[in-house]
C-alpha cells in the first residue's frame, strides 16, 4: 500500500510556485520492538491518567498551555494565539538560496527526511525542471517549512530523480566541533605520529575502502534477538544468555595496525577504490603507455 502524504503544500522559488505532497523518508513499521509497561504482580497494563493536585483527575478539554516564566508562575497561552503567529505561507517550503552540498556540514541534519512529489498534472513539469537544473549544476537549495506548529530550516536536494527535504537544526541548537575542540583543547594534542605509524594508518584506511556501499547488509541484530526471545516466551521455551563479550584488548599501536593490516588481507573484500595517491602515481604511467603503443 502506497505511504500517506504527511504534508502538503507548495514548493517556492521566487515566482515558481510548485504543488506538492511530501512523504516521511523513514520507515515506522521497522521501528523496532516496543514495550508495555505493566504492574508487576497482575501483568495488567499501567494507565496514565491526567490529574490535578486541587481537582483531581481531569479530562483533556479542562487542560491548557502554560508557559512557566518562574517557579511556579505560569502565562496561559491560547491555541489561536499561536496560531495568529504561523506566516500566512506556511504551507510552502520557500527557497532562499541555493548552495553546493559540502556547504551544508552533516552536523547539522536533524535526522529527519521527506521526499517531495508533485501534487496533480500541473506541478509534474516544474518539478522536474527544478530537480533536473539542481542536479546538472551540482547543488542544493536552503530554506523554510512549517511542519505543525514548528518553523523548520530545510535542505532541499535531488535523489535519483526525486527532490528530498532534509530537516536541519538552526545554529544556536548545535554544537560544532570548534565548540569541542575549544571545550577539550588538553585533549587535543599534537602526538606527532612516526612516518611508519602514519603509513600502516593509511594503508589499514585504504585496504577498507569501497567504491559504493549496499547499507543493506547493515542489519539490527539486537532486535532480532529480542524479537526471538519474545517469540520463544511466547511459546514457553527458554534461551540460552550470550556469553558477555569481552572487552578489546589495549594493545601497543604498531602491533594493533600489523594485525588490523593481516587480518584486513586475509577477509575478502570488494573491489577497493584507489587512493588520491594512487590515481596521480597511475596517470603518467598510462600516458607513457599510451604513447608506447601508438609509436609501436
Amino acid at each position: 500500500m502506497a505511504p500517506r502524504s504527511a504534508w502538503k503544500g507548495y514548493l517556492k522559488i521566487s515566482l515558481v510556485a510548485v504543488p506538492v505532497n511530501a512523504y516521511v523518508g523513514s520507515n515506522s513499521e521497522d521501528g523496532g520492538v516496543k514495550f508495555n509497561q505493566l504492574h508487576r504482580d497482575c501483568h495488567s497494563r499501567i494507565r496514565y491518567i491526567k490529574t490535578c493536585p486541587v481537582h483531581g483527575e481531569i479530562s483533556n478539554n479542562e487542560i491548557v498551555s502554560g508557559y512557566e516564566y518562574e517557579k511556579d508562575h505560569f502565562v496561559v497561552i491560547d491555541p489561536a494565539e499561536l496560531k495568529s503567529l504561523r506566516p500566512e505561507t506556511e504551507r510552502a517550503i520557500n527557497v532562499e538560496t541555493f548552495v553546493p552540498p559540502e556547504a551544508i556540514d552533516p552536523v547539522y541534519l536533524a535526522g529527519k527526511t521527506y521526499y517531495l512529489l508533485p501534487d496533480g498534472k500541473t506541478g509534474e513539469k516544474a518539478y522536474q525542471l527544478i530537480c533536473d537544473a539542481m542536479e546538472t549544476e551540482g547543488v542544493h537549495a536552503v530554506g523554510k517549512m512549517m511542519i505543525t506548529t514548528k518553523e523548520h530550516v530545510v535542505r532541499l536536494r535531488p535523489a535519483d530523480g526525486l527532490l528530498a527535504v532534509d530537516l536541519l537544526e538552526y545554529a544556536s541548537g548545535v554544537r560544532t566541533p570548534e565548540f569541542f575542540k575549544s571545550e577539550f583543547e588538553d585533549d587535543l594534542v599534537d602526538t606527532q605520529p612516526t612516518a611508519q605509524e602514519t603509513k600502516l594508518t593509511r594503508q589499514l584506511v585504504s585496504s577498507l575502502s569501497e567504491d559504493t556501499i549496499d547499507l543493506g547488509r547493515f542489519t539490527d541484530t539486537y532486535t532480532a534477538q529480542v524479537k526471538e526471545l519474545i517469540d520463544a516466551k511466547i511459546a514457553g521455551k527458554e534461551l540460552v544468555s550470550a556469553v558477555a563479550a569481552e572487552p578489546p584488548p589495549v594493545v601497543n599501536l604498531m602491533d594493533a595496525l600489523r594485525e588490523s593490516m593481516a587480518r584486513s588481507a586475509k577477509a575478502p573484500r570488494p573491489a577497493k577504490r584507489k587512493s588520491p595517491s594512487e590515481t596521480k602515481r597511475a596517470a603518467p604511467a598510462a600516458k607513457t603507455a599510451a604513447k608506447r603503443k601508438k609509436s609501436g
